[in-house]
């Protein structure tokens, strides 16, 4: 399905991921990909202006895709604050058409849910991913804060939160040297917990310096067992008791419906990556100045999302050489 541009050329529907406080966080993973991220932007405090955020609303909207989708992320976006997020809804409602399908995901560390929060994500529908590595031990080997506290307890206490207020909500488990290999005590425990939603993300990251594969990355081997261990368990559980996006997505696949998941298709999912002061670059994973599209305040939005940077960065995927690391 397509849309036609203000300028009326037709453009494909895509998604925005965005990162409202650019590389900023409240807490100090030690495996984290995105802080070095800084030195793109310059400054240590990177926040979008309401100029950025009504300029991105207003050029999205308009295109009137079935679905309109905003995805944010970080860094850690719920450091831009509530009203921050309530001016989103405002400018989506000024802008959004009667009927139009709009939808926010919110990816958090956790920390800052408080009754308010919940109750705003809640009200307005906004699916939460929270950032969860299992149990305590696992968790707080890399997730910890800047004085070296672990975040477990912080993040359980928002999580009990957001079941109290009805906050729709699923656990994002990064899969690192340090739970890879414990599935049976990762599956109880979010058992345990009544999780329904469960997503696992592979950590493969090279080292800025040397470019090698860093100690707490995980091996394809490594990766492969975790998931079919997980497998099992998931079909005695009861398939229809969990969903796990990786199996879904493969399913999905099996009975003709297509991946769902970026990772297994050929092509880049059709979305952009939309920085706090509007730059545009092809993927999360590549937000580096080689991979920089342009800028909202200066180029329309859906020439950015359907430039050809953007398609010769989506058409590499298909020609990835096999002796890549993953």
């Amino acid at each position: 399905m397509t849309a036609k541009s203000r300028r009326g050329f037709i453009v494909r529907p895509f998604t925005l991921l965005i990162k409202p406080s650019g590389p900023d966080c409240n807490i100090n993973c030690s495996y984290c990909f995105y802080a070095c991220k800084s030195s793109l932007f310059g400054g240590s405090r990177h926040r979008m202006s309401d100029e950025v955020l009504e300029k991105l609303v207003s050029s999205y909207l308009p295109l009137r895709f079935p679905n309109s989708s905003f995805a944010w992320q970080g860094g850690e976006p719920t450091l831009m604050g509530l009203d921050f997020f309530k001016r989103v809804v405002e400018l989506q409602r000024k802008y959004g058409e009667d009927g139009q399908v709009v939808t926010n995901a919110l990816q958090t560390n956790g920390i800052l849910l408080d009754d308010q929060w919940c109750k705003f994500l809640h009200e307005y529908k906004f699916l939460v991913g929270i950032s969860l590595d299992g149990p305590e031990k696992f968790h707080n080997h890399h997730r910890m804060d800047f004085s070296g506290k672990g975040t477990f307890d912080r993040v359980m206490a928002s999580i009990e939160r957001c079941k109290q207020n009805k906050v729709e909500f699923n656990i994002l488990v990064l899969l690192s040297d340090h739970n890879v290999g414990h599935p049976d005590e990762i599956f109880d425990f979010f058992m345990e917990q009544k999780i329904r939603f469960l997503q696992f993300v592979q950590c493969v990251e090279p080292d800025p310096e040397t470019g090698d594969v860093t100690d707490f990355s995980i091996t394809p081997r490594q990766y492969g067992e975790f998931l079919c261990r997980i497998f099992d368990r998931w079909v005695e559980h009861g398939i229809t008791k969990l969903s796990v996006r990786t199996f879904d997505s493969l399913l999905s696949y099996c009975v003709g419906q297509g991946q769902t998941e970026c990772t297994f298709q050929h092509k880049c999912s059709d979305y952009i990556v939309v920085e706090h002061n509007g730059d545009v670059f092809c993927c999360d994973f590549f937000v580096e100045e080689q991979w920089r599209i342009g800028n909202i305040m200066e180029t329309p939005i859906e020439e950015l999302a359907s430039s050809k940077m953007k398609r010769q960065f989506s058409r590499q995927k298909q020609s990835i050489d096999n002796k890549c690391l993953i």
